[in-house]
């Protein structure tokens, strides 16, 4: 690509982060590099698992604790967001990859793991012909201001209400 831009996917609606999945399908079908890194979860989640049949076409990174961050993060939530931001600046200025997505980077920033200024700096810092997405809900408004691209899913029905819980292969 000549030029990448930012792109940011938020809201209180389903969505977010299976945009991402699908743009990150996409990128690899057109011979791009994918770098999927994903805040506050971990695990071996269905999207996980699909993207990873891509092999080499695609780096999985993870920096969440396995565990729902409900109320104040731990330390260790801290750690590991700071961690994984010096990782994701390293290896998006290696410039092997093509499409850089940060999926729950704006809750991340939300919940102050994240500065908010250390994320514009990844902005700012980013290669020219890389595509960055952030995703999560509360995306903050300076963020907003420097995106390219704001795609905001909100929420009009969902069967969550009606007592769903989360089935895998749909929502996780």
């Amino acid at each position: 690509m000549k030029k990448g831009y930012v792109q940011v996917y938020t809201g209180d609606g389903k969505g977010k982060t299976t945009a991402a999945i699908g743009l990150s399908v996409r990128a690899i079908g057109a011979g791009f590099r994918v770098l999927f890194a994903q805040f506050l979860k971990k695990g071996e989640f269905s999207e996980i698992k699909a993207l990873a049949i891509f092999g080499d076409r695609i780096r999985i990174l993870q920096f969440g604790s396995g565990r729902f961050v409900r109320g104040r993060p731990q330390r260790s939530d801290f750690e590991r967001a700071r961690h994984g931001l010096q990782e994701i600046r390293k290896e998006m200025s290696s410039g092997r990859f093509d499409l850089v997505v940060l999926d729950e980077a704006n809750v991340a920033m939300k919940l102050g793991l994240i500065p908010v200024e250390d994320m514009l700096e990844l902005i700012r810092s980013k290669p020219k012909g890389t595509e960055l997405v952030l995703t999560g809900r509360g995306a903050p408004g300076q963020i907003l201001q420097v995106a390219d691209l704001v795609s905001e899913c909100r929420v009009v029905k969902h069967y969550l209400g009606a007592g769903v819980k989360a089935r895998t292969g749909i929502e996780k």
